[in-house]
C-alpha cells in the first residue's frame, strides 16, 4: 500500500532534543530522525514480539548513554519521552556534532542541506 505525504506523521522530538527511554535506563540526543522504521528485518526481528513496535512511526537515531557507556540507539517514537533533567549529555559525539546554546539546548554544529 503506498501511503501519501498526508499519511506522514509529524515527529514528536527534534533534532537536538535530550529524549530518555520509557522502559530501559539510558537517555540521548537526537541526531537524525526516519519518518518511519528504516533499519534492517534481522533488526526488526531481534526484538521480542510481545515489545516489538509499530513500523509506521519515526524513529530517532540517538547518541545514548547509560551509566555505563555510550553508543549510538535507534528507538521508537512510542517508546522515548522528553528528558528535561537539564544533566549534560557526556556521548564524546555530541560534542563533535552539537553545540549548547545559552539555554542548555543542543543545535546541529553545522546545517547540511542535502
Amino acid at each position: 500500500m503506498i501511503k501519501s505525504a498526508l499519511d506522514a506523521r509529524v515527529a514528536k522530538f527534534r533534532i537536538g532534543q535530550v529524549v530518555k527511554h520509557r522502559i530501559f535506563p539510558f537517555r540521548g540526543v537526537v541526531f537524525d530522525i526516519d519518518p518511519t522504521f528504516s533499519n534492517t528485518e534481522e533488526w526488526w526481528e531481534a526484538i521480542p514480539a510481545e515489545v516489538r513496535p509499530d513500523k509506521d512511526q519515526p524513529f530517532y537515531h540517538l547518541f545514548a548513554e547509560n551509566e555505563e557507556t555510550e553508543y549510538v540507539a535507534y528507538v521508537s517514537e512510542q517508546n522515548l519521552l522528553a528528558d528535561d533533567s537539564a544533566e549534560p549529555i557526556r556521548h564524546p559525539q555530541v560534542a563533535e556534532t552539537f553545540v549548547k546554546d545559552k539555554k542548555g539546548a543542543y543545535r546541529p554544529r553545522d546545517l547540511v542541506v542535502n
